[in-house]
């Protein structure tokens, strides 16, 4: 601050930007976005608003009622009226997406490695082919996996579901991370290499450790398409395998719809994906921003 009173320059281009920032214009963007952050979580709040209303006030109250917990109470199984076992889709939720993303993550980093430094005949075209798996429509290949899980006796397991779910996260993973070994420089490796270090050592020691945040960044992302994937786990499990997005909707069936059972269901389901991505937070800016500014 003393410096600041001390040189005339900086005291006028501080009085210029407070100007700035309570100018017309600056409040009413200020508005604006506070406006948005309203609209956008108002869904949420929505939803909160409905799992704590009783079946009775669904559709005669708005924002006054009576808030209880009997609906979490019911969709978590500890009350007598919990017919639909929840914590087994969310338990089954979980399986599967960590073990599609982990599986992705073995596979998905080398080949990510492979198509940014090698160049081979045919790369960008395997490339484009494993990008298309990601971006074609599920409703194009789940009656062949259908048929194929019937036969093979992969219907409604775990595993089933974690090897179609590589047709999410897979394709993602590799696209993701190729840009971020792109942007190493490969003087990096070549150093390695000069020292004695073979070509996977240099890959395992050097390069790997230098794109981490981007791995948590691609994984978080392939963790959320897995979770919130809806098509395949509603046609290819039954019961045992079934997943929170398929499972939530039970609730809606009969002939009185629980939006109240719902709801609770939806918003239990946001719990893993959130926590993921408070835990890794760190990692997460960086990879997002990782290479974004260049010398």
């Amino acid at each position: 601050m003393a410096a600041i009173e001390a040189n005339p320059v900086l005291a006028e281009q501080e009085e210029r930007a407070a100007t700035r920032r309570w100018s017309v214009g600056g409040i009413a963007l200020d508005l604006l976005t506070i406006v948005y952050f309203i609209f956008a979580l108002f869904p949420l709040v929505w939803m909160l608003l409905l799992s704590l209303k009783t079946p009775d006030q669904l559709f005669t109250t708005y924002f006054r009622f009576t808030p209880t917990l009997d609906s979490y109470r019911a969709v978590l199984g500890l009350d007598a009226s919990g017919s639909v076992p929840f914590v087994r889709f969310f338990i089954n939720s979980l399986i599967v997406s960590f073990g599609a993303v982990l599986i992705s993550l073995l596979v998905g980093v080398p080949a990510a490695y492979a198509f940014a430094r090698y160049q081979f005949k045919g790369g960008e075209s395997l490339l484009f082919t494993l990008l298309s798996f990601r971006f074609a429509p599920e409703l194009m290949v789940i009656i062949p996996i259908y048929v194929i899980y019937q036969r093979i006796g992969l219907f409604d397991t775990h595993l089933g579901l974690i090897w179609v779910y590589q047709l999410i996260t897979l394709p993602l993973i590799v696209w993701i991370l190729r840009s971020y070994f792109q942007d190493l420089t490969p003087e990096l490796e070549q150093s390695a290499l000069l020292d004695g270090y073979s070509r996977p050592q240099a890959f395992v020691k050097v390069a790997l450790p230098l794109v981490k945040p981007g791995m948590a960044a691609a994984a978080l992302l392939a963790f959320i398409f897995a979770w919130n994937s809806f098509i395949f786990p509603f046609i290819l499990t039954g019961s045992n395998a079934q997943t929170v997005t398929v499972g939530a909707l039970s609730f809606m069936g009969g002939a009185t719809p629980r939006y109240n059972l719902t709801a609770a269901a939806a918003l239990i389901a946001l719990i893993p994906p959130l926590l993921l991505a408070l835990s890794i937070q760190r990692y997460l800016v960086r990879g997002l921003t990782f290479g974004a500014v260049k010398g």
